[in-house]
């Protein structure tokens, strides 16, 4: 009886110092989940104070709509974002990863240790400057879609809508203010038809001709002829239009600028227009290059010869831009072809228009990597 009433007296006394062990514990998890709130509270008045230093206006651009539950667990974003192991917004989910994995998040991390600076010590500013060096003046957005394979943080710099909303300006200029039917820049730059910059389109014309019989009338030559057209186009509107018996081995690389020397290349400009049957139309106006003439000296000062009037030659071409192929507006069909004669002395243009017969095959796209190798200014 003894013993069984002194293990009762010990119990009551055994239970008070768990439940204050328990009360001690609880309190120090509350004390360190407080120091937390803290911590990301001055983290986040630093970036507060940064974002007002970049942006003054930043109060004005803030949504402050509360996000969902969905994206407020961030635990089972995977399964219930992923549909046959395909994630539907890659690029939210990876802004969502980096905001997860850390307070201060970063572009992106060094796989392994490094005495040098990493290219993620630099602000996200100068990053995306070299992201528009990278696609250049020759909108080489290929060039972007590979640099976005590096790392998620180079996705997200390289999915930026502000270089994809400078590249469309660049190709239909004052025509794409607005979004219309699509969802981004990017998407209206991947499928809103256009020319494309990163090569060269050829159109190859080949035909039998007739030669003249031999001398006994034994037999007849007949010759094969074979000549290109070429066509390249530039961001900024030009275009270089060159008639050549020459292969495409020994031509595309001196098409690379627009200082090329070569004698029968025809100089212009382009324009792209949307028609209300929705196809689009390349209209372009080429003419040979101006130079100066040199100074004639007559060989005898009595002898005089009437100059010929002086005109000036420009060639009209329409062409009909479609796919062709697994290439994306790869192909262009003619549709007009003539050729103006303006007179300077009175003024007067005559105008010949070409019949569109078999010698006018279709254009080819094709890309030349050589061409956006160098980059001369950024985007």
């Amino acid at each position: 009886v003894f013993r069984a009433q002194w293990m009762s007296e010990l119990k009551p006394s055994g239970g008070a110092s768990d439940r204050q062990l328990r009360a001690k514990g609880q309190r120090r998890t509350q004390e360190h989940a407080r120091e937390e709130r803290v911590s990301v509270f001055l983290a986040a008045i630093k970036f507060y104070r940064m974002a007002m230093q970049l942006v003054p206006d930043i109060e004005f651009k803030i949504n402050y709509s509360r996000p969902s539950e969905a994206d407020r667990s961030g635990e089972n974003y995977m399964e219930d974002n992923d549909t046959d192991g395909e994630i539907e917004d890659l690029l939210a989910y990876f802004e969502q990863q980096l905001t997860l994995e850390s307070t201060f998040p970063k572009i992106c991390t060094p796989e392994i240790d490094m005495t040098q600076v990493h290219i993620s010590a630099l602000p996200r500013e100068i990053l995306m400057y070299v992201f528009r060096w990278v696609v250049s003046s020759d909108l080489d957005m290929r060039a972007l879609e590979q640099l976005s394979l590096v790392c998620r943080g180079f996705y997200m710099c390289a999915r930026d809508p502000e270089i994809w909303r400078s590249a469309c300006l660049k190709v239909w200029g004052r025509n794409c203010t607005k979004l219309g039917p699509f969802k981004s820049w990017r998407e209206m730059f991947l499928q809103r038809p256009r020319v494309r910059f990163d090569g060269v389109y050829i159109s190859k014309t080949s035909y039998i001709r007739q030669g003249e019989e031999s001398l006994d009338g034994f037999y007849r030559a007949w010759h094969h002829v074979e000549y290109y057209r070429y066509l390249r186009f530039f961001p900024d509107g030009q275009v270089i239009m060159l008639t050549t018996p020459d292969d495409p081995l020994s031509v595309v690389p001196r098409l690379r600028t627009r200082n090329t020397r070569m004698d029968a290349v025809l100089f212009g400009h382009f324009r792209l227009s949307q028609e209300t049957d929705n196809q689009t139309k390349v209209f372009a106006v080429v003419s040979k290059k101006k130079e100066e003439k040199a100074a004639e000296f007559q060989k005898n000062r009595f002898y005089r010869r009437s100059a010929a009037p002086e005109t000036e030659h420009s060639f009209h071409v329409g062409l009909h831009l479609s796919s062709g192929g697994r290439q994306s507006f790869s192909k262009l069909v003619w549709i007009h072809h003539s050729c103006h004669i303006t007179y300077k002395l009175t003024g007067e243009t005559v105008v010949t228009a070409f019949d569109l017969d078999r010698m006018y095959t279709p254009f080819f796209f094709a890309r030349v990597k050589s061409y956006t190798a160098f980059s001369e200014q950024p985007l």
